[in-house]
């Protein structure tokens, strides 16, 4: 095949989800609309947990950080596919695609390690009532997220540096929405075997772990509500986790399903569709999931919504 080096590369063309100019104002529309829904439901969950005092414990803490990081995961790609069917192009620089990728992989990682967090939060809060004031304190909150966010720029740090000596070949399209990784490996000339195995590597060491933790985080939970003698009792304690295993369902079961139907050689366009389920639903759909099903948070929304002053 003929190929460039990667200096020469200006650009490259995100196909997008559909190349059918009949779709491109629905598709505008709609990812309009939940752009919209998701910056703002996630912004009201931010700031009806600095408005609560009663909200300011470290669940609260880790949903308003997670709230935050869905906001930025979802403004690294939504903005720019607005702006490519707007403007009815489909280009996106190299410097502009490296930066998306950078940036999108950060969000990413950042939100799969604050469900673990999460997990474990309520791992101590069910298993260890006790001991939650203790353990949880504001410095190991802190450090939590600190680590998480390190770890993040780290594993995004490290693949973009990778992505920086690869040549390219003449044909730069992405049959993506967004510039993702798997599809830029796949239009390098160059030999990209160390990529792959770094990719493997880091998806062991930062998906599986993250999963292993929940999983044993649940099943500790479960057994300690099991041995709870009342049924108002455990409904009380299932109650305080169950939005949170509603998102951790949501999240990995659609990032798994993209990781398999990439491994299963699925259509690109395929995937690209998949891929809109844990890039823009999920985020959309944690205000909903952490607002209908927390009445401290319905009422902490309450709040904020009556105490803003009207303008009729």
């Amino acid at each position: 095949m003929e190929s460039e080096n990667q200096t020469e590369v200006s650009e490259f063309f995100l196909t997008g989800l559909s190349e059918d100019p009949e779709l491109q104002p629905l598709l505008f529309g709609l990812f309009l609309s939940m752009y919209l829904i998701t910056v703002f439901g996630n912004l009201l969950i931010i700031l009806a947990v600095s408005s609560d005092p009663h909200l300011h414990t470290p669940m609260y803490f880790f949903l308003s950080n997670l709230s935050s990081v869905d906001i930025c995961l979802t403004s690294t790609i939504v903005p720019k596919m607005l702006l490519n069917i707007q403007t009815e192009s489909k280009a996106i620089t190299y410097a502009g695609c490296l930066t998306q990728l950078y940036f999108f992989m950060v969000f990413l990682c950042m939100d799969n390690l604050l469900l673990t967090v999460m997990a474990y939060d309520r791992y101590v809060a069910i298993c260890r009532p006790l001991y939650y004031a203790v353990i949880m304190n504001l410095r190991l909150c802190g450090l939590l997220i600190l680590l998480s966010l390190l770890m993040s720029i780290g594993n995004a740090l490290l693949h973009s540096l990778m992505v920086l000596p690869l040549s390219f070949c003449t044909d730069l399209r992405i049959p993506h929405f967004f510039c993702e990784l798997a599809q830029i490996l796949k239009l390098a000339c160059s030999d990209t075997l160390t990529n792959n195995i770094l990719v493997y590597f880091m998806t062991n060491l930062l998906g599986v772990g993250p999963i292993s933790g929940i999983i044993f985080s649940y099943t500790r939970i479960v057994s300690s509500i099991l041995r709870i003698p009342s049924t108002g009792g455990k409904f009380k304690a299932f109650s305080t986790c169950g939005s949170h295993l509603s998102v951790v369902f949501l999240f990995y079961g659609t990032s798994v399903g993209v990781y398999l139907s990439s491994a299963a050689s699925v259509s690109s366009r395929r995937r690209a569709v998949a891929s809109v389920m844990y890039t823009v639903i999920t985020p959309m759909m944690n205000p909903f999931i952490y607002s209908l099903r927390n009445r401290d948070m319905k009422g902490a929304l309450r709040k904020l919504i009556s105490a803003t002053p009207s303008f009729s």
